[in-house]
């Protein structure tokens, strides 16, 4: 779109206050993103911010263990087990890596498999419904195992 001129005022009093030309329609001057976000781009969101932008989806009840980096050979066993849940994410890089595992109801006997291998490392977290939960190792685990373990 080329621009346009506007005239100057003829009777000299109001000229300094009116622009001689109108800016272009068009401000962004990158790429046109996509309007909407890819698979991976929602599955990477934090499950507050989905509920923000899209209301409370019907997601089933789950249980998500959370875990850093830690040495040892149990690190690569309990990576590929987390890779097994439901949903499974990885947030940071290098040292400050953190491995979401999220189980659902049935998969119960995989939840206790991993968390046998994570719970004493340092920085294992249980959360419940993807939120932490007072007592969620202590009385939450076992009464899920108690309930679903068959």
């Amino acid at each position: 779109m080329s621009d346009t001129r506007i005239p100057a005022d003829t009777t000299g009093d109001r000229t300094h206050d009116l622009p001689d030309h109108r800016p272009r329609d068009r401000f962004w001057p990158y790429v046109e993103l996509s309007e909407e976000p890819t698979d991976a781009e929602l599955a990477a969101l934090d499950p507050d911010l989905e509920d923000a932008l899209f209301g409370r989806g019907d997601r089933p009840f789950a249980i998500t263990l959370s875990f850093s980096v830690f040495p040892g050979e149990d690190y690569l066993r309990a990576v590929e087990m987390a890779t097994q849940a439901s949903n499974y994410r990885t947030v940071g890089t290098g040292d400050s890596l953190r491995h979401y595992a999220r189980f659902c109801p049935d998969q119960v006997k995989d939840l206790r498999r991993l968390y046998e291998v994570v719970e004493a490392t340092k920085d294992c977290e249980v959360l419940i419904d993807d939120r932490p939960v007072p007592y969620a190792r202590e009385l939450w685990l076992p009464l899920v195992w108690f309930l679903l373990l068959k």
